[in-house]
Order: C-alpha cells, then sequence, then structure tokens
C-alpha cells in the first residue's frame, strides 16, 4: 500500500503520469495471481518452511532497495514485481506454516494474529505512505521499508521454530485439493466475500459523497473501516475454534445487512457511522473464519489448498474493483453498497449449505 501515498512524488521523480506510477501497485496484485500457484508447488514441499519464510521477507527487502535506486518507471516495475512474487510466496506459506507451530486447537487464534498484522498495514499503509513523504523522500521511504524487512528477517531467523511434518518431501497437489468438496467451498465463498468488499471499498468516496458527507470524512471513515476490522478480528479469534460455523453466518449476515441499509442511512446521522463499523468489522473476521476453514478443509493437501485461496481471492480483488466501476456507471455512487451485498450473499448462501464440509460446527456447537 505503500506506494499510494507516495504517488505524487514517485511521479515527479521518474517524471510520469500518477496513473502509470499506478501500475506499482496493480501490477503487484496482478503477479501474485500468475505466480503464486507455480511457486507453490515447486518450493513449497521441497524447501523447509521457515528457510521459505525467511528467503521471502529478504527478497521483499531486496525488492524495496531496488524499487528505491530505480531511475526509470521501467526498472521500478520490474523490482515492484520481484516484491509482488515474495508477497505472493509469503501469502502462500504464512498461514501453513503458523499452523503447524500451534496446536490444533489454537489454528483460529493463530490466524488471527497474523490478519491482525494485515488489516493494520491495508488501514495505515496509505496514510504512513503520505506522512514518509512528508518528512523524506519516497526512495528512503522505500529503503526504510527494505531495513525493516531484513530486521523481520532476522528476528524469524532468531524466534521461530521449525515446522516439521510428514508432507515435506512431496508437492502441493492442487488438483487432489480441489477435489475436496470443501476446499471447493471455501476457495469459491471466500473470493466472493471480498469481492464484495472491494466493490464498495474501491469507490467509497464517490458513496460517501453521494450521500451528502463531507469530503473531509472519507479519510476518517477509512480508518473507521480498518480499526473496526481490528475489533472483528478480536472477535474471531476468541471463536473461530469453538465457534466457526455459527460466528461466521452471523458475520456475513451483518455485512450483508450494512451493505443493503448503507444506501438508505449512509448519510443520516450516526447511523453511517455505525454501517460502516459493522462493515469493518464484518470484513476484519471473515478473514479469520475463512483462513481457519480452508486449512481444515484442505486436510493433508492443506498448503495447495491455501495457494488456491491465496489466487482466487486476489481474484476476488480484482473482479470486485471492476464490478464497483460497473455499478457506478449503471446504479449510481449510492447505491454501490446494493451491488456490494450481491457476491456477500451468494457467499452465505454457499456457507450455509456446506455444513457437512467446508463450514462445519465447531467442538461447542450442535452438529445437526
Amino acid at each position: 500500500m505503500l506506494p499510494s501515498g507516495l504517488l505524487p512524488q514517485i511521479s515527479r521523480d521518474l517524471r510520469v503520469e500518477e496513473t502509470s506510477v499506478g501500475i506499482l501497485t496493480g501490477a503487484y496484485a496482478l503477479v501474485i495471481v500468475f505466480t503464486a500457484l507455480p511457486l507453490s508447488r515447486v518450493l513449497g514441499g521441497r524447501v523447509p518452511r521457515k528457510n521459505l519464510l525467511i528467503a521471502t521477507m529478504f527478497t521483499f527487502a531486496v525488492s524495496n532497495v531496488l524499487l528505491a535506486c530505480s531511475p526509470t518507471l521501467e526498472l521500478a516495475m520490474a523490482a515492484r514485481l520481484l516484491g509482488g512474487i515474495a508477497h505472493g510466496m509469503l501469502w502462500v506459506g504464512i498461514a501453513p506454516y503458523a499452523a503447524r507451530i500451534v496446536p490444533e486447537a489454537s489454528v483460529g487464534k493463530a490466524m488471527a494474529i497474523v490478519f491482525a498484522g494485515n488489516s493494520v498495514a491495508l488501514t495505515a499503509g496509505a496514510p504512513v505512505g503520505t506522512l514518509m513523504g512528508s518528512i523524506m523522500s519516497w526512495r528512503l521511504s522505500f529503503l526504510l521499508l527494505a531495513g525493516i524487512g531484513l530486521a523481520i528477517s532476522a528476528v524469524c531467523i532468531w524466534l521461530l521454530p521449525a515446522a516439521h511434518d510428514k508432507d515435506t518431501k512431496t508437492s502441493p497437489s492442487i488438483f487432489k485439493a480441489f477435489r475436496l468438496p470443501g476446499v471447493v467451498a471455501v476457495v469459491t465463498a471466500w473470493p466472493l466475500l471480498v469481492l464484495g468488499h472491494f466493490t464498495l471499498f474501491t469507490y467509497v468516496a464517490p458513496f460517501l459523497h453521494a450521500t451528502g458527507l463531507p469530503e473531509e470524512f472519507t479519510g476518517a471513515l477509512l480508518s473507521l473501516v480498518g480499526g473496526a476490522s481490528l475489533v472483528g478480528i478480536w472477535i474471531a479469534g476468541r471463536t473461530a475454534d469453538s465457534y466457526p460455523r455459527r460466528s461466521l453466518l452471523w458475520t456475513v449476515a451483518g455485512l450483508v445487512t450494512a451493505f443493503g441499509l448503507l444506501p438508505v442511512l449512509g448519510g443520516i446521522g450516526v447511523a453511517g457511522p455505525l454501517l460502516v463499523a459493522l462493515w469493518g468489522a464484518a470484513f476484519g473476521a471473515l478473514g479469520i473464519y475463512n483462513q481457519a476453514a480452508i486449512l481444515r478443509a484442505g486436510g493433508e493437501h492443506k498448503d495447495a489448498a491455501n495457494s488456491l485461496s491465496v489466487v482466487t481471492i486476489q481474484l476476488g480483488i480484482s473482479i470486485g474493483s471492476a464490478f464497483g466501476s460497473m455499478a457506478m456507471t449503471l446504479l449510481g455512487p449510492q447505491q454501490v453498497p446494493l451491488a456490494a451485498a450481491i457476491p456477500v450473499a451468494a457467499a452465505l448462501a454457499i456457507i450455509f449449505v456446506s455444513r457437512r464440509s467446508g463450514y462445519p460446527a465447531g467442538p461447542r456447537e450442535s452438529r445437526s
């Protein structure tokens, strides 16, 4: 997210249009779609998971050093794509690794800890980039980010345990994972939820303006989405291992409700901020429930199943932006939340019918 806050500086320094610099973010996500599955198959079963995690962080740091030293947009793009490859491998490997170093009954809590950092980054990335751009050059900002990556690599070497299991000598089988009914349910429902979120999130500024809220409220409400997501993550961390099915159903129903009411109540008093907070909390929790679900549904093929989810989620992000654009054109900005509610409602239906495999009841829930 850092380039978003540094866009004007990068544009001026490289002497290109801001829209061209925006590709540094879009291409970063796109490369994950095309590299995550092949690399997970080649490296996932052959490289020890701790070593792979450290290597991805080191590669990420190197990519940011190269980006900071790039004299042209083309070289900056190459450096950014290298970072995207590392990012994809991180997401392919981090959840299965975390699941292997905690007791099985604590997988949901472990995912909550992992995703809390991600939520903070999504919320703070652009504002922190803007702040850094005001006190230092964009090149120093990326060098600082590289330094943080190297520091994390050192901490990983020092603190993290190895993660061994019987599958370390075999490559993850995407086809075997995809044949599992539970995996199919999760890698369909989860991207639909992400699609719905980014349908509105991408165009939240014109939506808020259409409801009559002043433009200066946009930043505050986006921060509210991020802050509320941390609350949702905390709740999910306490319930994902004991009440996963019931909690997820209520969470998705809450997201559908928020999207359905925002066009009507979004500009009325405290109703708008409350619905935005409900949206943020629900979306924060969804990642935890679904991450735990894909690891459980994948069984012995959980690494491959997780790789599938990483790719389909990136597709959900890309399609969500396009779907939001179409909704803006056809319905107007104030009705974009209604469009966002459609894929979320479809995901709710999938979750509801997948009680046997993808989204089964937890140990404290009724199995009926």
